[in-house]
C-alpha cells in the first residue's frame, strides 16, 4: 500500500512537474485568477503549474500550509472571519493581516484592486413584487426558499451570522452548489440566493442585489497569499505576481468571468485576453482533454484497484482459516463501505493532503469489502465433502489451500473483483472534489459553468468504462468456462 500511495504521488506530480504551483478554488473567478497568476508568471518568464478547482477556503488553505502549493487567491473577509477567526478582532489592516499569516508562514500581496463580497440576489421581478429592497426585508417574508452555496451555509460570515443579524427565521433554507443555486433561482425552485458581487451571473439572470443595511458583510478584498519561502525560493515569481496588485477592476473581474460563464471562452483565454498575451490553453482540443482525463482515470482505478486485490484476498484466506478473524475482517471493510464516499475522500485529506494520493486511499478503502467478502465467501463456502477429501489424501493445509480450495473459491473471487472494479470507476470521479483529476473535473467544470457538452465530457466515458470493465470480466469468465455472475 505504501508502494501504491508513493505511486499515486510520483503519477501525480507526474502531469507538469515544476517547483512552483497555485491553487485556485471551485469557483469561476478563483480559476480565472489562478491562470492570470500563471500566465503573468510564464510571461516573465517562470515555469508553474495551476492545480485548479481544489476544493474551498478550508482546503486551499491547508494546502498552502502544507507547502503543496506555494500561492492561491482568496480574499480578505475569508481570512480574516474564516481561516484566522481567532485572531478577527485584532485584524484591521493589512498589516494586521500579515503578521496573523506569519504564523502560519504565509504572507500576503497587496490587494488586485477589486472587492467580492457576499450578497443576497432575487429575481428582479419577485423584489418589486414583494417590495424587497433591502436585506432586513426579507424578515416579512418567511414563506421564501434560500438556497445558499454549501460554503455560505456554515462561514463564520455566511448564513447563521446574517441570520441572526437581521432576525431571519424562513421556512425553506438549503445549501446546494453555488452556480447550480443560479439556475435554481431562474427555475423557481427556490426564492433567494447567496451571490458573488463579481459574478456575471447577476445581470445575466436579471437579479436585484438587496442593500446590506445593517453592515453584516466585511470587505473581500481579493488578493494572493503565499508561502513566506517563495520570497527565497522565486522572488522573480513574487515580483510577477505584485504586478497585478491594483490592476484588476471589479468591472475587469467581471468581464473577465462573463467571458467564462457566459460567452463559454475558457478561464486561461480569458486571462490571457486581461493581459494581452496569447496562450498555448487555446489550443487545449476536446481529444486531448478526454486523453488526459482518461490517464488519470485509469491511473486512480488501477492503483486503487491492484493494492485492494493484494490485500483484500490474503484478508479473505485468513478470515476463511480463522473464523473469529474473518468476522473482525468483515465487520471492519463493511463499516469502511458504509461511509459515504465524499466523505471518505474528505477524511483523508488531513492525512495525505490533496491530489491523487488521497484519493488511491480513499478508492483502495472502498475496494476492500466486495473482494474480501467474495474471498471469504467462496471459501467457506466449499463442500465440506470436498474438504474431507482433501484432508484423506494427507495434503498439509498450505498445499489444500493452494491446490484445491482457492481454485474452487476463484469464481468467487473474481465475482468480488469484478464488483470492486465497477464500484471504483464510478467512485472515481469523485476524485476531483480533492484535485485528483480523472472523469469528475469536466463533470464538476460543467456543472460550474452549466455547460452539458463538457459534463457529457466526463459522464459518457466514465460510464462506458465502467461497461468495458465489466464486459471484460465477463469475457475472462467465460473464457475460463464459468457462468457469467450477475454481481
Amino acid at each position: 500500500m505504501a508502494c501504491t500511495i508513493a505511486l499515486a504521488g510520483s503519477t501525480a506530480g507526474a502531469a507538469g512537474k515544476t517547483e512552483l504551483t497555485v491553487g485556485s478554488k471551485s469557483f469561476t473567478e478563483s480559476v480565472v485568477l489562478g491562470e492570470l497568476a500563471r500566465i503573468a508568471a510564464e510571461r516573465d518568464g517562470i515555469a508553474i503549474a495551476h492545480r485548479r478547482e481544489l476544493g474551498g477556503s478550508r482546503i486551499l488553505f491547508e494546502a498552502l500550509r502544507r507547502g503543496e502549493i506555494d500561492v492561491y487567491p482568496e480574499y480578505t473577509g475569508t481570512l480574516i472571519y474564516e481561516l484566522l477567526a481567532t485572531n478577527a478582532s485584532s485584524i484591521e489592516s493589512h498589516d494586521d493581516l500579515s503578521r496573523a499569516l506569519e504564523e502560519f508562514d504565509l504572507a500576503a500581496l497587496a490587494p488586485l484592486g477589486f472587492e467580492n463580497t457576499y450578497a443576497i440576489g432575487i429575481l428582479k421581478a419577485k423584489a418589486r413584487a414583494l417590495g424587497l429592497v433591502k436585506i432586513s426585508d426579507l424578515a416579512r417574508h418567511p414563506q421564501l426558499r434560500f438556497g445558499f452555496s454549501n460554503e455560505f451555509m456554515d462561514r463564520e460570515d455566511g448564513w447563521p451570522g446574517l441570520a441572526n443579524r437581521y432576525g431571519l427565521a424562513p421556512d425553506f433554507v438549503r445549501g446546494m452548489d453555488h452556480d447550480l443555486a443560479y439556475r435554481a433561482l431562474e427555475s423557481g425552485d427556490i426564492d433567494a440566493i447567496d451571490l458573488y458581487s463579481t459574478d456575471a451571473d447577476i445581470a445575466y439572470y436579471d437579479l436585484a442585489v438587496l442593500k446590506d443595511d445593517r453592515r453584516y458583510f466585511p470587505e473581500y478584498k481579493a488578493l494572493f497569499i503565499y508561502r513566506r519561502d517563495l520570497a527565497v525560493r522565486s522572488p522573480a515569481l513574487l515580483r510577477s505576481l505584485a504586478s497585478l496588485s491594483g490592476a484588476i477592476s471589479a468591472d475587469s473581474m467581471i468581464a473577465m468571468n462573463a467571458r467564462v460563464k457566459l460567452e463559454r471562452k475558457s478561464e486561461a483565454v480569458a486571462a490571457a485576453e486581461f493581459l494581452g498575451v496569447t496562450t498555448q490553453s487555446e489550443t487545449d482540443t476536446r481529444f486531448t482533454r478526454i486523453a488526459r482525463t482518461t490517464l488519470e482515470h485509469l491511473t486512480l482505478v488501477t492503483l486503487s484497484l491492484s493494492a485492494a486485490i493484494a490485500v483484500a484476498i490474503p484478508l479473505g484466506i485468513a478470515g476463511a482459516q480463522f473464523p473469529a478473524l474473518g468476522t473482525a475482517v468483515l465487520a471492519i471493510s463493511g463499516v469502511l463501505q458504509t461511509l459515504p464516499s465524499l466523505a471518505l475522500f474528505v477524511f483523508m485529506i488531513p492525512l495525505f493532503g490533496i491530489g491523487a494520493k488521497p484519493a488511491v486511499v480513499a478508492l483502495f478503502l472502498y475496494s476492500l469489502l466486495p473482494i474480501v467478502r467474495n474471498t471469504h465467501a467462496g471459501l467457506t463456502g466449499i463442500d465440506p465433502a470436498l474438504r474431507d477429501s482433501a484432508l484423506a489424501l494427507g495434503l498439509p493445509r498450505s498445499r489444500r489451500l493452494a491446490w484445491i480450495e482457492i481454485p474452487l473459491a476463484s469464481h468467487s473471487i473474481l465475482a468480488g473483483i469484478k464488483t470492486a472494479a465497477v464500484i471504483n470507476v464510478g467512485t472515481a470521479t469523485l476524485a476531483a472534489l480533492i484535485g485528483a483529476g480523472g472523469y469528475g473535473q469536466p463533470i464538476l467544470t460543467g456543472i460550474r459553468l452549466d455547460d452539458t457538452a463538457l459534463i457529457l465530457e466526463g459522464a459518457i466515458p466514465a460510464a462506458l468504462l465502467a461497461l468495458l470493465v465489466q464486459s471484460l470480466f465477463s469475457y475472462v469468465e467465460r473464457w475460463l468456462g464459468w457462468e457469467v455472475s450477475s454481481e
